[in-house]
Parts: structure tokens; C-alpha cells; sequence
């Protein structure tokens, strides 16, 4: 029994103190990232999307298991270069009716287009920890240039993973009938906003 009751307090004491131990070893300094290649962690990745429900609510849901790379240079930031795919099936609401409905071709036609990408053309800085990203979507088959306001959260090694691990949010808002996603226009809004949560761990 005593040496269960100190397993026990070793395991609580470590769980108490494996915040510390991450927040000890994160950068928020943008100027202090790892200069490298990245590839994107899709288990922390998540793009999430919001719209006006008929003028009564914001409707949200969330795309999943999103792939990619970052080309980071700290030192000369706008020769960074990002480029993420987003399978579009992966698609979630609270309502499993509309979910699936979503990845009919009356809305994302996922059979026919199975992936969204955004591919940058330009980054630039805008501050201490921000940077206006400028690139190409490609939604629903249809290439159109967007603007990512995007902002660094921090960068470390992963407590859990021993990973050199870089996140950043980033958001935008896009018409989807620029993109010929036009069903119950103006009902449900046209104007999307999308959030992303993007986690990249290092690779060389």
C-alpha cells in the first residue's frame, strides 16, 4: 500500500508539473523559431469554418486530418512558403444529417473534388508575431487568390512526442460562391470565415 500511495503521488506530482516543463521549453517569439522544414501534425491541425444560419445563428463545423509543409525562414521571412491540402470529406457538424449532406455535389461534391489547397505566393510581415499570407485556394475546383491573417503562438519540443513543434492561428474569410459552392445563397450566408489551428513539426 505505501509503495502504491507514492506511485500515485510521483504520477500526480509529473502531471502537475508537465505544463512547467512545456511552457519552460516554448518560444512566443516569432524571431526565435527554428528556421527549417516543416510538416504539418494533422492530429493538432484543424481548420474550422463559420457562417450565418438563415439570420438566426453562426453555424460552425470543422475540416480534419489536413497535410502539408512549411518552408520557414526567420531570418527572411517573405522567402517562407506554405502549402496545406485539406481533404474536403472530412468535413464535421453536429448534425450527422447535414454532414453528409455537405459532401454531396449539391454543396463540396467531394467524389469530384476531393481536396481544397492553399498554395502561398507572398508572406509578410505585420508585427512582432504576425504575418499577412497571401495565396492561392483552390476550392470545389475553382483557384482563387486569398489572404491568411495568420499569428505565431509558440515553438518548443513536444513534452510528449520529443518533437520540435512550431503553431500558428490563422484566419480569413472567403465568398463560397466565388467558388461555385452556392446552395441556399443568400439564406445561408455567403460570407465564410474560416479559423485554422495549425501545428508543424520540424524535419530538418
Amino acid at each position: 500500500m505505501r509503495f502504491s500511495l507514492s506511485r500515485a503521488a510521483f504520477l500526480a506530482a509529473s502531471i502537475v508539473a508537465l505544463p512547467a516543463l512545456a511552457s519552460a521549453q516554448t518560444v512566443t517569439s516569432a524571431a526565435q523559431v527554428q528556421s527549417g522544414a516543416y510538416a504539418i501534425e494533422p492530429g493538432h491541425t484543424q481548420v474550422g469554418f463559420s457562417l450565418l444560419h438563415f439570420g438566426f445563428t453562426y453555424y460552425s463545423g470543422l475540416f480534419s486530418n489536413v497535410s502539408g509543409t512549411l518552408e520557414l525562414d526567420v531570418k527572411t521571412p517573405s522567402s517562407s512558403k506554405l502549402d496545406v491540402t485539406i481533404p474536403v470529406a472530412s468535413v464535421q457538424t453536429t448534425s450527422d444529417k447535414l454532414t453528409e449532406e455537405l459532401k454531396s455535389d449539391q454543396w463540396f461534391d467531394t467524389a469530384k473534388f476531393p481536396n481544397a489547397t492553399f498554395v502561398s505566393t507572398e508572406v509578410r510581415l505585420n508585427g512582432r508575431n504576425d504575418a499577412i499570407v497571401t495565396g492561392n485556394l483552390t476550392l470545389h475546383g475553382v483557384t482563387k487568390p486569398e489572404t491568411l491573417k495568420v499569428h505565431f503562438v509558440g515553438a518548443g519540443i513536444n513534452p510528449m512526442d520529443k518533437k520540435y513543434t512550431a503553431g500558428f492561428e490563422a484566419t480569413t474569410t472567403i465568398k463560397r460562391s466565388d467558388f461555385g459552392v452556392k446552395m441556399y445563397v443568400p439564406y445561408v450566408g455567403d460570407d465564410v470565415t474560416l479559423r485554422i489551428a495549425g501545428a508543424f513539426e520540424k524535419q530538418s
